[in-house]
C-alpha cells in the first residue's frame, strides 16, 4: 500500500495544477513588489499609533522614496449597553473604524479609497481597572484586525497594478 500514496500525491498535483491559484503575498508577485513600496503615514492618538505599528510590522519600513503612501483615518468609540435595572451599564463595545487611502507618491493621485472595520465586546465589572483594562487589550486586537484587512486589500489591489518603471 506504500507505493499507492506518492502516485496519489502525485496525481493530486497534476489535478490542481492547473487551477490558477496564486499567493496573495508573494514578494515575486505585482502585489508584493506593491506592498514592499508602501509608507504608512502617522496616525494620531493611542489607537492610530497601534494601527500604524501594526501595519509596519506586516508591510516593513518601505526604504529609499517610497511609491505610495498610505493614509489612515480612525474612528473610535467604546458604546454602553446591557444596563440593569438601577442604570448601570454592564457590558461595552469598542468599535474601531478606519478609512484609508492608497496614494501614489509621485502624482498624488489616490489609487484606493476604502474603509475597514471592527468591533469588540468587553464586560464592565466592578473593578474600573479591570474595565480599562480589557478596553486597551479590545484596542490592541482591533488595531490587529484593521491591519489585516488593510493588508489583504492593499494585496489584492496590487495584484491588479501594472508594474512601475
Amino acid at each position: 500500500m506504500k507505493p499507492l500514496l506518492p502516485l496519489a500525491l502525485l496525481l493530486a498535483a497534476a489535478l490542481l495544477g492547473g487551477c490558477q491559484l496564486r499567493p496573495v503575498y508573494s514578494s515575486s508577485g505585482a502585489s508584493g513588489a506593491m506592498l514592499n513600496s508602501v509608507a504608512v503615514a502617522p496616525i494620531p492618538d493611542r489607537s492610530g499609533w497601534l494601527v500604524r505599528q501594526a501595519l509596519i510590522s506586516r508591510l516593513g519600513e518601505a526604504s529609499g522614496s517610497p511609491a505610495y503612501r498610505l493614509e489612515v483615518e480612525l474612528d473610535d468609540q467604546i458604546q454602553g449597553f446591557g444596563v440593569r435595572g438601577d442604570d448601570a451599564i454592564t457590558r461595552e463595545r469598542r468599535i474601531l473604524r478606519a478609512r484609508y487611502r492608497l496614494v501614489d507618491s509621485g502624482s498624488g493621485e489616490v489609487l484606493l479609497d476604502a474603509t475597514a472595520g471592527s468591533d469588540a465586546g468587553i464586560d464592565v465589572v466592578q473593578s474600573e481597572f479591570a474595565v480599562l483594562a480589557a478596553e486597551n487589550t479590545a484596542l490592541e486586537r482591533l488595531s490587529e484586525d484593521i491591519a489585516d484587512s488593510i493588508v489583504t486589500r492593499l494585496a489584492l489591489f496590487g495584484r491588479n497594478l501594472p508594474p512601475r518603471q
